[in-house]
């Protein structure tokens, strides 16, 4: 572990380019769940245990039309809660790194929660694989309109898990709104602009391709493997962060650690490399 958070640490000291792909375990240290199957949802929402609603069913966009109070309940508890929590102090970490260097970097992430933009990440340079739940769209698809969130609290009603009070509405048709974001069985997903993202990532990819990339995965799963597999696509050498599973092919420098714990080690190290 040691000698792989130095490799880190020097690997990230002589970079010319950084591409930072992320999932859900990089949110855990600020206070975020990570549902690891059914047993992690439950134990974030035992009141969905107690009628056997699982992940699945409760980040389905069908539930906006067959049950849109419980839907709410799941997605506006959320909203709360990623609007009430600081990111931790990993992300401002990472960004002195790339600040420290003036370096040219990219954010990949499947999480929707917009703690990077919090982190003073520039939007510009980040994509949202799986959308962002400050963003809205129509249940229904009326028109393929997005628009921005109000900063808004919700009312849940934890025990009987139902949204209170006037419920998100499509400006455009007046049916009930949901965030834009990618979930299961979902066809009616609106991604354009997760393609706009999409289309700037790649363009930043062909500026850096001739470039010696380190590629930071923080706290991706293998359920999911989009973020996991992105980071094994890029030309460039990948430092994997993950507590339950850090391997990785070729010359993956694996770490298995929390995300804020194994950050602040390579921190540690990289103001070593200074001092030499």
């Amino acid at each position: 572990m040691i000698d792989a958070i130095r490799r880190a640490a020097g690997l990230i000291h002589h970079a010319d380019a950084f591409l930072i792909t992320a999932g859900a375990g990089i949110g855990v240290d600020s206070g975020l769940p990570d549902f690891r199957g059914n047993a992690g949802f439950w134990r974030a929402y035992p009141q969905l245990k107690t009628n056997n609603t699982s992940f699945v069913q409760a980040a389905n966009a069908q539930h906006f039309n067959t049950n849109p109070r419980q839907a709410w309940a799941f997605y506006g508890h959320r909203f709360n809660l990623y609007q009430q929590t600081q990111p931790h102090a990993g992300f401002a970490l990472l960004r002195k790194w790339i600040e420290a260097k003036s370096i040219n970097s990219f954010v990949f992430t499947s999480n929707v929660d917009g703690h990077f933009q919090k982190s003073g990440f520039s939007a510009k340079n980040i994509y949202e694989c799986h959308g962002a739940i400050r963003t809205l769209q129509c249940a229904d698809s009326c028109c393929q309109k997005l628009w921005k969130f109000k900063q808004v609290r919700f009312d849940i009603n934890f025990e009987k898990m139902f949204a209170r009070g006037q419920l998100p509405q499509c400006p455009y048709c007046g049916g009930v709104a949901r965030p834009n974001i990618l979930m299961f069985d979902d066809y009616d997903w609106i991604d354009r602009y997760a393609r706009f993202q999409h289309d700037r990532f790649d363009a930043w990819l062909d500026t850096v391709q001739d470039n010696n990339i380190v590629v930071i995965e923080i706290g991706a799963g293998k359920a999911i493997p989009t973020v996991r597999n992105t980071s094994e696509r890029i030309n460039g050498t990948l430092i994997r962060i993950n507590p339950v599973d850090a391997s990785g092919y070729g010359n993956t420098i694996s770490i298995k650690l929390g995300a804020l714990d194994a950050i602040e080690k390579i921190e540690l190290a990289i103001n070593s490399l200074a001092l030499a």
